[in-house]
């Protein structure tokens, strides 16, 4: 099975608020470069079809649609899981005889080879869904074609998604695919395993200001 991959992206003004204790006014430019990491490596697995990226903010929409994402704009309104019906929506209708699969768009050390063993996992069931590093989050939802993805992403989403009916995948070595960045202890943990270049690159602009800031 193909998939299409629905990542919604925040309007960077208001993305990853608790990273700015970490990169204080680069926080809008790290969100990007976490989003983008994540598309890159999402379109590098041969298991995607497509990624479809959820957004209204003009510099996501321009950088995303670089890397080759359809860029996927009049959101609803109402928050995140709206926005991936949405996204979900067009993207069945233009690649019907592919599954969808909803994204986080804050995984920087995402793998292509990992994101590849999840969704061979989820190929296997109707409605499926990873949880994140801790276990109260999701950051992977899949529906196979012709099935609703029906989203119950933010806060304790796991068990959400247990109680609507999707299968929990259990697949060893797939970290990179559930370690999303919300806090600068997420975002260490994503630097251990190894973030893609754009995150990569900013890090070592925060780190390369610190000293200054300090003083």
């Amino acid at each position: 099975m193909r998939w299409s991959l629905i990542v919604p992206v925040k309007h960077l003004g208001l993305a990853k608020t608790r990273l700015a204790r970490a990169a204080g006014e680069l926080r809008e430019d790290l969100a990007l470069a976490v989003a983008c990491d994540t598309v890159a490596a999402a379109r590098s697995c041969p298991a995607t079809g497509a990624v479809f990226a959820v957004t209204e903010d003009p510099r996501a929409r321009a950088e995303l649609a670089g890397l080759g994402a359809v860029v996927v704009g009049g959101e609803p309104g109402g928050g995140l899981n709206p926005a991936l019906e949405h996204g979900a929506r067009i993207a069945a209708a233009r690649l019907p005889g592919f599954g969808v699969c909803a994204l986080s768009a804050d995984l920087p050390a995402l793998r292509p080879a990992e994101l590849e063993r999840v969704l061979a996992a989820a190929a296997a069931h109707g409605r499926s869904f990873l949880a994140d590093s801790p276990g109260v989050g999701t950051t992977l939802l899949a529906a196979s074609p012709g099935l609703r993805l029906a989203p119950a992403f933010e806060g304790a989403s796991r068990a959400r998604h247990l109680a609507g009916g999707a299968r929990e995948l259990l697949v060893p070595g797939a970290e990179s695919v559930r370690r999303d960045v919300d806090t600068p202890e997420d975002l260490t943990a994503a630097a251990a395993l190894g973030v893609g270049p754009r995150t990569r690159e900013l890090l070592e602009r925060v780190a390369a200001r610190a000293p200054s800031d300090a003083c």
